[in-house]
Parts: structure tokens; sequence; C-alpha cells
């Protein structure tokens, strides 16, 4: 309904009259057996049609055409406008009047629910909007405050600072600087996922370096964590999106960190089939609510049994960067302890492991 009426105002007319023309002409041919009232009901059931698709003005054209064209093709004398019995002209009235009621009236219906359903998506916007606002308050406003502060404690004690306090402090800004890049990133991300702007970049990849690199690049967020990862030394390459991928795992090692205690495991295990790159990412956490496994794919969603911070963007930034590659995620909770995502790329294989298969 809201492509028809993205129409401009000459298609929407051509397209009504058409109908009502194409209906006509098919009832001409069957009026012997249906009768020329049941050709006013059709008649009424595409201005009906008409009224749900387009503008009011097309509509009210179609409902006059249908009751002219009615007129002069089905009720006696034919090919006249002239109505002979004065039953007949009161039944023509009165199809003039219901086609005209009900065009309008289906319009308006039409009009009452799309008022409707623009209000609902713009409640949803302004809730959107105020989640963003929440989060984006605590994750980008605590680490600027931790930057500013160790700035400040830098710049009032240069001479009472010890080089180890010192080294602290320049620490601190870091590890706030990278919690920041890693904020904005995501928003940037997101973006870039809704606007359609991400194109996967295919190139041979060595997926145990993917993996190393990103533990690498969480290390400073890891150290109350272990991850572990067992390189397969006969993996062969794969064709796709380095970058995406590596951006993949780190997420998925933030979200691990953030939403599992202390001290947990990570397991990282990269395989493949046939046509796929898989990979298995566990952590011996406390797995997620049953009733919220639906959601947490979702912008912005964070667990309800959580106070920890977050954007509630890392894991639909992994769905949007698997789905940009074709390829699929699932979520599971384990039997004893933990969750364990499974992401699965379509992928080519390098041809050396090919043939040492074949």
């Amino acid at each position: 309904m809201l492509i028809t009426r993205n129409f401009s105002k000459k298609n929407q007319y051509l397209i009504s009259v058409l109908l009502i023309v194409l209906t006509a002409v098919l009832c001409y041919f069957s009026v012997g057996f249906i009768g020329y009232r049941a050709v006013a009901l059709i008649l009424l059931l595409v201005v009906s049609v008409n009224a749900i698709l387009f503008d009011i003005f097309p509509v009210i054209l179609s409902a006059l055409l249908s009751a002219l064209i009615w007129n002069f093709f089905f009720i006696k004398p034919t090919f006249t406008l002239h109505i002979g019995t004065a039953e007949d002209a009161l039944v023509f009235m009165m199809y003039f009047v219901i086609a005209t009621i009900n065009a309008v009236l289906t319009y308006k219906i039409r009009e009452v629910e799309r008022k409707e359903r623009d209000e609902v998506e713009r409640a949803k916007a302004i809730k959107l909007y105020n989640t963003l606002l929440n989060s984006l308050s605590h994750e980008l406003r605590t680490p600027i405050s931790t930057i500013i502060g160790a700035i400040d404690t830098i710049k009032d004690n240069q001479n009472k600072l010890s080089e180890r306090n010192r080294l602290e402090l320049y620490s601190e800004i870091e590890i706030a600087s990278l919690r920041l890049n890693r904020q904005v990133e995501n928003l940037l991300n997101m973006s870039r996922l809704e606007a359609g702007f991400i194109q996967p970049k295919k190139d041979w990849c060595d997926f145990n370096e993917l993996v190393f690199t990103a533990i690498k690049n969480s290390s400073d967020e890891t150290k109350n964590h272990q991850i572990k990862f067992t390189p397969l030394e006969n993996l062969p390459l794969f064709k796709l999106d380095g970058g995406l991928v590596e951006q993949i795992l780190q997420n998925l090692i933030h979200n691990a960190i953030q939403y599992t205690p202390e001290y947990s495991i990570i397991n990282i295990e990269v395989t493949h089939s046939e046509k796929n790159c898989i990979i298995h990412f566990s952590d011996n956490g406390n797995g997620f609510p049953e009733n919220e496994m639906d959601f947490v794919f979702d912008k912005f969603y964070r667990l309800n049994r959580t106070s920890t911070g977050g954007t509630g963007l890392g894991l639909s930034i992994v769905k949007g960067y698997t789905e940009a590659m074709y390829g699929t995620v699932q979520l599971e909770n384990l039997p004893q302890v933990g969750a364990k995502f499974t992401i699965e790329i379509p992928s080519e294989f390098s041809q050396s492991t090919i043939l040492e298969n074949e």
C-alpha cells in the first residue's frame, strides 16, 4: 500500500482506471452467467481495492467510472445512459452512492490505520532514542571522566607523582581511550549496517592469525578471564573479509568478558564444513535467560538481570556482520554452565587443502 501511494498522481489515476476497465471487460463476457447485478458487486470490490491502494481522488474517479460503465454496458437498454425501469434507476442511484461512500470510508480507514502505525513507529523511535541516550550517558561519560581526571592529576601534581603513579595514570588514560574508541566504533558500525554500506571485501585469510589478533586486541580487558584457543595446523586459508571476522570475534570476547563472572574461561574453536567456515565460541559463565535469548541480537538490548554497562550493540553487530557475509549465528545455553555461539560463514578454501582432502 505504501509503495502504490508513492506512485505519481498520474500513475495512480491510470492504474485505478485500468483496474475498473479490465474488470468491466471480463464481466461483459460473463454477464450472461452471473447477471448484471453481480457485476455491480464485483465493480464495488475493485473500487474497494483501489481505496486500499491509492489516494482519495483516483478512488473517487474509479467509483464514478464504475457507475457509468455499469449503466452503459450492463443495465438495459445497454450502450446508452438511459435506464429503462424505475427499479433499475433506483438500483443505479444506490450503486453510485454506495460506491462513493465505500471508496471514501475505505480510504479513511486506511488513513487511520496508517496514522496508528506511524504513532507506534514514533513511540518505538523515541524509546530507542532514550535507550541510546541512557546507554551513552554511562558508556561515554565514564571513560571521558577517567581521562579528564587522570590528566588533571598529572597536571596538578607534576612534581609530586612517582614514576609508578604516573605510569598507572597513563594506563588508565589508555584503557579509557580504548573503551571510548570501541563505543564510537560500534555506533559507526551500526550506522553502516543500517545504511547498507557494509560490503564484504574477500581475500585469503589465515583464520588462526585472525583469532590471535582479536585476542591480542582484547588483552587489556582479559586480565581476569582466560581465553583458550588451540590453532589447527591443517586449517585451510579462507576467502572472506578478515576485518569483519576480527570485529565479530572482538565483540564476542568483549561481550563474554562483560557478562561472565571473573576468572571465567572463554573457548574459541575454528573448524570448517564442505562450504562453510565455522566458529564455536563458548564460555562457562551463567548463560542467558531462556526468555531473553530471542532478543540478545537486538540493537541496544541488555540483559535485565545484569547491572553491567554497555550500549547493547556488540551482539547486534556480530549478527549484522555475519549476515553481511551471508552467514548465520546461533546461540544456545550449554547443558551444565555457560553459553555457546556458533557462527557459520560461506567461504572458499585454499586449493592446497582441498587437494590434500581429495
